[in-house]
Parts: C-alpha cells; structure tokens; sequence
C-alpha cells in the first residue's frame, strides 16, 4: 500500500501546481500584465498552502476520511476554476475578489493534502524514509506540470478542458483512496456516490469545455463568435456581425474590417512612399496579413520577410478562405517568406538586409510583449536595415496614452534613429500612434500608391500634426532591465478604463 500512496503524492502534485498555473495564465488573458498576475497569484497560492498545512494540525480524527473528502473538494473547485473564471469576468464587479478568493480555496485545500498523506504514512516508513520519498515525488510531480502545462495542456486541450481533466485526476485519487482504505472508512457509500457524481460531471465539462468557453465569451463580445482558438501564445477570437470581422486577441480588440484600412494605411504608406525603389522589407509581427497587402502595393518590392511567433495566426489568415480574403490573399503571394519565430531572437541571428522594418505588434500590456518596445530590441532592428533604411512602429495613443507613445519615439531616438512621430483616426481604437525611426533625414513622398482609402498627398500631412493635449508630460526610455513602458501603459489605459 505505500507505493500507491507515494504515487499519490506525485498525482496531487502535478494537479496542484497545474491549477496554479491556469489562474495565472487566466489571470494573464482576462487582466493583462502576465509577471503582475504570475506573481500575485503563485504569492496567494503559496500563502494560502501554508494556511492549509498549519490547519492540518487540527485534524486528529478520520484522517483518511478527510484526506478523502479534501481530494473531492480540490477536483470540484480546481476542476472547475477555469470554467468560473472565464464565465464569471464580466458578471462580477470585482472579478480580483473572485480570482484570488479561488486561489484561496484551493491553495488551503492543496496545503492540507502532504500533511494528510504523511499521516497516513507515517506507520508505514521511517520518518526519514517518509520524508524523502513523500517530497521526491511531490516534486517530481511539480516538475512533470510546469513542462506539459505549455507544452501539451494549453496548445492542445485549452485551459477549461485542462482544469476539467486535473479536477478528474484529483477524484480518481479520492476514488484510489477509497478503494485502500474501505475496510475502515466511514459513509462508503456517500463517499462512493459523491465520487462517482464528480467524475460524471467532470466528465461532462470536458467534452462540453468549448460550449462552456463559447458561453463565457458570449458576454464579453457584443457580436456573434464566428472562430475561437487557443494557441500556446494566446486566445484568437474572431467575431463577425454583418460585414464588420473583428480580431480579438487575448481579449483586446486588434482591428476591424470595417476600418482597418485607415490604421493599415498609416502604418505603410508614410514610410514606403518615402523610399524610391523598396525591394527587401520586414515586418514583424502583423501575422494577420494586412500589412503585407498595403506592402504589396509596391512593384518594386522583391521580398517581404513576415516574422510572427504564432503560427496558428499565420495559418488562419492564410488558409481559410473566409479571413483571407480580408488581406487579399497576401499570404500566399510568392515574394512573401513567413518565419514563425519569437522576433526578438530572430533578429540577433539575422544576416540580411532590409530597405524597411515594420514592427505591428499588440501594445504592450505585458512584459512579453514589453520586450519587443525596448532599446535592446530597436538596436537589433537598425542592425538589419541598410544605410537609408527605415522603420515604423505602431505606438498606441497619443491621446489616450500619451506618455506611453512618447516613450516608444524616445526610446526609438535613443539608439539612434531620427524620429518621425505622427498619428491616424481609426474609428474603432480613436486617435492612434505611429513613429517613423530613418537612419537619414526622412522626407515625405510627394505621390502615393492608386486606390489607397485613406492616405494620400492632399492629407498625409495632417498626421505629422499633433495638438497640445497630446502631448507627454514625462520622458522616459523603454530599457529591457525597467520595462517603464508596461507600467505606463497600464496606468494610462488603467486610468482611462476606470472613467469609462
């Protein structure tokens, strides 16, 4: 009997650390700032384990009973954390009450679990065998969660349908535990009919995890769900009434169909236009495609290099006819090479070199994305372009966070670039920033691709205006050791979210 117990060590410990990990990356996708989020809850989470442990002291009868009964609370809570989460954040008013009263629960719940176990045990193994072997697998068993979570739970299960499966994992310990010890445990039957009734609805939430996701959203996006996924980088939704298709990722609203021109306009056309024959560009990031047809506007162009670390992005707007057509099939265009790579580890082994770099990636709400607004990451960026190369940024607003986009054109001047700040009225995001960085003085194109919605020589100019209510009241370079950039940010939108 005491290497099925140990085995129930390393199974309660895998359970426990998966459930961690899923409110903090929940935490991450419905709240932003992934290190705040992390920290906070592993900080409650371990918090709230000590709580557990001390509490186990109090335990002196049953112990087999209560170590049964923790194991079908922890896979009814822990197995059904994902779900409430997600359904619950916009139908509470304060959802942090809600997340960390959660983490709460189950860090008790998983702190009274090892004492328990090694209660049981204890008549069983020396102490110091006891001890040894009972954290041997706990740990080993933490080591086997942090290397499926991201690698095979997220990509491929979900987070609902990983909480669902755990939550079951638990109960099958309770049912184990049962089964070992029915000679001298109280309320079998009860025990036995609670168990079997947490596997079927355990069960039942599993396969029903995409309805249940599909429910959640449903709340938080006003048109109807036509694509949601996944990916090991972040949650895809797409949403489409009548003919406005809209790209969600993480939650934060990435364009419009409707008017996504005007952003996809003011992104290329300024700098472009600017160059006299460009052959060689870069974008990185844009995987959904749009950049990649303005570019493509430009018959001189012989390559355009597409980096983007997700490639089920890519994918998407590449092979399904319904979200291609969106770019004009671009994707597919000959002269388009996609590289699915972290950006800022592709640049520093990068040997080639570009007439324009155009970075498009999601602001930076967190410090993943944070990285990528460095004067680390604008150092590599000059490094790959030629002697009159240029790059442009998108560089949220200027007028909704302004100190936050005066950051990214300080940051940018720092390393050398001559700065260019302009801006765009895009209806769905308001006014919206962009920087020009040329390694030469930069000077307007007279002329401007045919066709262009938006862009032209008769009101490129007004972009380059910028009253004073937009402009920033501190100065602050974005460096890859502070990330003042990410806390700017966060308090700006923060600031501006609270009021509306």
């Amino acid at each position: 009997m005491t290497y099925p117990l140990l085995l129930t060590a390393f199974a309660i410990s895998t359970c426990g650390l998966v459930y961690e990990l899923i409110a903090g990356t929940v935490a991450s996708y419905l709240l932003g700032d992934s290190v705040t989020q992390f920290s906070t809850v592993i900080g409650v989470y371990l918090f709230f384990m000590g709580i557990g442990s001390f509490l186990s002291r109090y335990v002196n009868k049953n112990i087999v009973l209560t170590f049964v009964q923790v194991e079908l609370l922890v896979g009814l809570v822990g197995g059904s954390s994902a779900t409430l989460l997600f359904i619950l954040f916009e139908r509470v008013e304060s959802f942090r009450i809600l997340l960390y009263g959660l983490v709460a629960i189950i860090g008790i719940l998983i702190g009274l679990e090892i004492p328990l176990l090694m209660r049981i045990l204890k008549d069983r193994l020396e102490f110091k065998e006891l001890v040894s072997q009972v954290f041997t697998f706990d740990y080993v068993g933490a080591l086997l969660a942090s290397l499926i979570f991201p690698l095979i739970l997220v990509p491929y299960l979900g987070l609902i349908r990983a909480s669902f499966l755990f939550g079951l994992l638990n109960v099958l310990v309770a049912i184990w535990t049962i089964y070992l010890f029915k000679a001298e445990l109280p309320w079998l039957r009860s025990l036995r009919a609670m168990a079997v009734v947490l596997v079927i609805a355990l069960v039942g939430g599993f396969a029903y995890s995409d309805k249940l996701m599909a429910f959640a959203e449903s709340s938080t996006f006003q048109d109807p769900i036509i694509y949601s996924t996944s990916t090991p980088y972040q949650r895809i939704v797409i949403t489409g009434g009548g003919k406005d298709v809209k790209l969600f990722l993480n939650n934060n609203l990435q364009f419009s169909s409707r008017d996504e021109y005007r952003y996809h306009e003011a992104l290329i056309h300024p700098a472009m236009a600017s160059l006299k024959h460009p052959r060689d560009v870069l974008v990185l990031g844009g995987g959904d495609g749009m950049a990649v047809r303005e570019i493509l506007k430009y018959p001189s162009v012989a390559s355009v290099t597409l980096v983007d670390l997700d490639s089920e992005m890519v994918s998407l707007f590449r092979d399904q006819p319904l979200f291609s057509q969106l770019n004009g099939d671009a994707l597919k265009d000959k002269r388009v090479s996609i590289i699915n790579q972290d950006a800022f580890t592709w640049l520093k082994r990068c040997h080639n070199t570009f007439d324009i770099a155009i970075v498009d990636f999601p602001d930076p709400s967190n410090f993943s994305l944070g990285k990528l607004y460095t004067d680390t990451f604008y150092r590599a960026v000059k490094k790959v372009l030629g002697p009159q190369g240029l790059v442009v940024v998108q560089s949220t607003s200027p007028y909704f966070a302004k100190n936050s986009f005066w950051c990214v054109v300080s940051t940018l001047s720092s390393v050398g670039f001559q700065t260019v700040p302009y801006h765009a009225y895009v209806p769905s995001f308001g006014d919206w920033g962009y920087v020009i960085g040329a390694k030469s003085p930069f000077q307007l194109a007279a002329s401007y691709p045919d066709g262009l919605r938006y862009v032209s020589a008769d009101t490129v100019n007004q972009l380059f205006s910028f009253p004073k209510d937009m402009l920033p009241t501190i100065n602050s370079v974005n460096k890859l050791n502070n990330q003042s950039l990410v806390h700017l940010f966060e308090s700006e939108w923060g600031e501006y979210a609270e009021t509306h």
